[in-house]
């Protein structure tokens, strides 16, 4: 190092008013990164060079700033490219604070549902009390719960409410593999949905601050406030169509059950009726075969007739008011 520096056993190095300096193996602990990252952010230009002191290249505090920008950008999903594009608009005299505002507000919570932690023990006792260590795994997979580091027996529960209709599912006879496998399809159909609405609003609503320049402060804290306006408009969408879809084929699913159960109705379509020989040869000798089934039908109907009639008799006691009902 230069005249003046004073190295520290960590490797920093502090010259006169304080300021930090930082060979490239120091910068790259105290930053996270490799050394071999912060070289290829200074051929792309996402990292200034360092300082040029004799034989040694000096790092400075700046230097470990940007370093912890651009790996809290690349957290975010930002692409190196977009990154580069942000830093330079910075370097310009534009700030960074609405963008990160707005990046921050995305981030956010999607909902009000707050994360739980969930024993092994009371997993188990959750769902039927047997261990199951495959659905655990695939809950894992599914990430309904997330491993705790360092507690084999605790689990993380993003969402409490998404558990709780699993052991409802599960107490109600549902098998643990149905119900992981039901939750896959969900799954796909759900982001479908969240992604056409994203390219909805991108498309009548955000497209003015996602052009070719980079969102001023002012364009980007506007968008922040309607990303919290929109944001609840998604599930209140879902959630009602889901009820007006649920109700729908709910009632038409039950209607379909209760018609497959219940007893056969009367129909007018013709039916066939075994009579005795005898009967059919006596009929047929009294008003000719030609006339056999018009004669059977007849009487038939004059037999169900005097029934009724029969019966109205007897509920009401007299025939005039029965001819009279008739």
């Amino acid at each position: 190092m230069g005249e003046g520096v004073g190295v520290d056993v960590g490797g920093q190095s502090a010259v006169t008013g304080g300021r930090a300096e930082y060979r490239i193996e120091d910068l790259a602990r105290h930053s996270g990164a490799t050394v071999r990252t912060i070289r290829a952010y200074q051929d792309r230009g996402l990292l200034p060079r360092p300082e040029r002191r004799g034989r040694a290249n000096v790092y400075g505090d700046p230097h470990l700033a940007r370093l912890r920008q651009i790996a809290d950008l690349l957290d975010r999903g930002y692409t190196l490219a977009s990154i580069k594009e942000l830093l330079e608009a910075w370097d310009a005299g534009r700030g960074l604070g609405g963008v990160l505002g707005l990046v921050a507000e995305v981030d956010g919570p999607w909902t009000d549902e707050e994360a739980a932690r969930i024993s092994r023990a009371e997993l188990d006792e959750r769902f039927g009390g047997r261990p199951d260590d495959a659905a655990v795994a695939d809950a894992v997979a599914l990430g309904v719960l997330e491993p705790v580091p360092g507690r084999d027996d605790e689990f993380l529960v993003p969402s409490p409410q998404e558990l709780s209709v699993a052991a409802e599912l599960h107490a109600a006879g549902v098998p643990l593999s149905a119900i992981s496998g039901h939750l896959r399809e969900l799954r796909v159909q759900v982001e479908h949905i969240a992604s056409r609405f994203l390219e909805f609003t991108t498309e009548h609503v955000f497209a003015r601050y996602l052009g070719q320049h980079t969102p001023t402060d002012a364009e980007t804290t506007e968008a922040a406030a309607l990303v919290r306006r929109l944001r609840p408009l998604a599930q209140q969408a879902v959630d009602a169509e889901l009820a007006r879809a649920m109700r729908m084929f709910a009632t038409r699913h039950l209607r379909q059950h209760l018609a497959a159960g219940a007893p056969p109705q009367p129909s007018d379509e013709p039916r066939s009726v075994r009579l005795p020989v005898s009967t059919t040869r006596s009929v047929e000798k009294l008003v000719g075969a030609d006339q056999l089934e018009a004669f059977v039908t007849a009487a038939t109907e004059r037999e169900v007739h005097a029934r009724t009639l029969d019966t109205l008799t007897s509920k009401y006691g007299n025939p005039t008011q029965v001819d009279q009902t008739i």
